[in-house]
């Protein structure tokens, strides 16, 4: 698929803040972070800011943005609905728990079923965005059981390394923090590892003799080109990238998202403030910036079944 760097910015902004907002939600109330409005005020900005960046370039990805309104009418039957219904609903009850947080340092009691509702929400929220494409049989790189398990530890991950640096940056300790920040960035590139293994090995089960229903006659290929240039389908559906190119991204967006981030969250940690907190900072950077490269590939090593009309042998 053609990859848009605005569906690439929002899947990766926006996972990192509802990932962010998922972990302030569940380990504030249980008093695993400072009660102090100060952090919650900083925390909660971060969190809220990368989550709606990334559903507001989503928009851009539709063209005419007063599309946007339909993105919520089709809940029944749309994940792409889902998610924005689920987004607005969780941002609305995080805005409560923040009150609570900021302007009375409190984060137990009823602020707690909040701060619970808004984790929960955010964790539906990428769920349903993972599921827009692992519901897609004809992309046989989406519809894969590891796309939503990975899109939520990458949320989840990125989100830690933000939290993290936040609590370097106010110098509130943190070791456990950091720890967490860690495995979680373990288990999701190891995830997503296992599903390049897997894709890199799969066949799609669609062939131009099952895509035409002519395999009965034989095998097919195509005779004639229907036309004398590319026309939307191939561009956007049949996008191509070289094996080599795709290795050396995948190396990069590794390198970036966890083999240069955990010995700086670990730096962080361990560090005086100010070159501690410069140390956070660095890592929750390059864990977003790997996390968009592994996005990029995401989109770009999926190819549409359709291109089987073009010539393709395999999709």
């Amino acid at each position: 698929m053609h990859p848009a760097y605005s569906v690439i910015f929002f899947t990766t902004a926006s996972g990192a803040g509802f990932g962010l907002l998922a972990l302030l939600g569940l380990l504030a109330p249980l008093q695993v972070l400072p009660t102090d409005r100060w952090f919650g005020m900083a925390a909660l900005f971060v969190a809220f800011a990368l989550a709606i960046s990334g559903l507001l370039s989503s928009t851009l990805h539709l063209r005419s943005p007063a599309r946007a309104r339909f993105a919520f009418s089709q809940w029944r039957s749309s994940w792409l609905s889902r998610e924005g219904v689920a987004a607005v609903a969780t941002m609305a009850v995080a805005g409560i728990f923040a009150i609570g947080w900021v302007l009375f340092e409190a984060t137990a009691g009823w602020w707690s079923v909040a701060g619970f509702l808004a984790a929960l929400g955010a964790i539906v929220t990428v769920a349903s965005t993972g599921m827009i494409y692992a519901v897609l049989k004809p992309i046989r790189q989406w519809h894969d059981p590891l796309v939503v398990p990975a899109y939520l530890l990458f949320g989840l991950a990125t989100g830690s390394a933000w939290l993290a640096a936040v609590v370097a940056v106010l110098a509130t300790g943190g070791a456990a923090l950091s720890l967490s920040a860690i495995v979680l960035l373990g288990f999701a590139w190891g995830v997503k590892a296992v599903y390049w293994k897997r894709i890199d090995a799969g066949r799609s089960k669609s062939t131009p003799e099952s895509a035409t229903g002519l395999g009965a006659l034989g095998p097919v290929s195509l005779l004639m080109a229907p036309h004398t240039e590319e026309n939307y389908l191939q561009r956007e559906m049949g996008y191509r990238i070289a094996r080599k190119h795709a290795l050396k991204l995948r190396v990069i967006a590794a390198t970036s998202g966890i083999a240069l981030p955990v010995p700086l969250i670990v730096a962080g940690w361990l560090l005086p403030s100010a070159p501690g907190a410069v140390c956070a900072v660095s890592a929750a950077l390059l864990a977003t910036l790997g996390v968009l490269v592994e996005r990029w590939l995401f989109f770009a090593e999926a190819r549409h079944t359709v291109t089987l009309f073009y010539g393709e042998t395999s999709a």
